[in-house]
């Protein structure tokens, strides 16, 4: 399966050849032609827009059509599940991303976990001008990109795409879990704030840069956080990245949801055992009702680099058995 970042580079590149160029309409006329061969290398990857039922293993690729506009998600499920109430990850892409590049074993070893854990792996797509859903962002409160800009309801996208998971395969409600990389992660903040159906969260590179936020109940947290990040920094402000925004810092993060968990303040810090992060963590504190959540974070050396290639998953449009 060609990754939609292959195509997002075609894209790109050609985008590239054209600075050059002395007309305008002859710009527009190549990246016309571009984008037609981006739906082109896009046909052979048709997502099943029904909720068909999951009845086994597999790759799986859906699309709904969410506010107007079609969405996709991907779903891995593990060769241990037979049926049985299972966990499920929401894992959200970067911005720029998309859910194939976030599903690719060879970057974030999502589908290696799901399998040796028994979770299901779900992978959404965040919003993008192309049919092909590249170059895609998230509406995480303050940033990023179109989704921000165009105030896309992202959350009730997300929510969707969990009741609909629960309604094709057998999910066990109370253990829903979300994880992102930067923009994703950003959003995983935001689904805690504003998604009930989301129980606990594992940000990276992202911090929480919500307006407001009112949980329906504690989340569970533990973050994970370059010192050197030049994209989000760790003491906040705005970072190299395209988005010029001024993010909240790691500290102020881990500060809110102290205070929104009802975590004990006083925190305790552990280094790694290789001594290249130190981890802080929280307690749970006095809580207004029974319900209990740590607060932690992972504060770890420089950032590893990514390198964007082809996947080589190839996602299912409808199950088979």
């Amino acid at each position: 399966m060609k990754s939609r970042f292959l195509t997002g580079a075609v894209l790109l590149g050609a985008v590239a050849v054209t600075i050059g160029g002395s007309a305008i309409a002859q710009r527009a006329e190549r990246l016309q032609q571009v984008i037609e061969r981006a739906k082109e290398l896009r046909g052979d990857q048709a997502a099943d827009p029904n909720a068909t039922p999951i009845r086994g293993p597999g790759d799986y690729r859906f699309s709904l059509v969410y506010d107007g506009m079609t969405r996709e998600y991907l779903v891995h499920v593990p060769r241990s599940y037979h049926g049985a109430p299972a966990p499920m990850l929401i894992a959200l892409h970067g911005g720029g991303g998309d859910a194939d590049f976030q599903a690719d074993d060879s970057k974030y070893r999502l589908i290696s976990k799901s399998e040796q854990a028994g979770f299901v792996a779900v992978f959404p797509n965040g919003y993008s001008r192309f049919p092909s859903g590249m170059l895609a962002t998230w509406n995480a409160g303050s940033c990023c990109g179109a989704a921000e800009r165009n105030n896309v309801d992202d959350i009730g996208f997300i929510r969707e795409v969990i009741h609909r998971v629960e309604r094709q395969a057998n999910i066990d409600p109370k253990r829903v879990f979300a994880t992102g990389m930067s923009n994703g992660a950003m959003m995983t903040w935001r689904l805690a704030c504003e998604a009930p159906e989301v129980r606990a969260i594992a940000p990276v590179e992202g911090t929480d840069n919500t307006a407001a936020c009112k949980p329906a109940h504690p989340v569970p947290v533990i973050e994970f956080h370059a010192a050197d990040d030049p994209n989000v920094p760790f003491a906040g402000g705005v970072g190299v990245g395209p988005s010029h925004t001024a993010f909240a810092s790691v500290p102020a993060t881990q500060a809110k949801w102290v205070q929104l968990d009802h975590a004990d303040s006083n925190a305790r810090r552990v280094p790694s055992p290789a001594r290249i992060a130190t981890c802080t963590q929280r307690s749970p504190g006095a809580l207004p009702s029974s319900s209990a959540s740590p607060t932690r974070a992972d504060t770890a050396g420089p950032a590893a680099g990514l390198s964007r290639g082809a996947s080589s998953r190839a996602w299912q449009s409808a199950p088979t058995i």
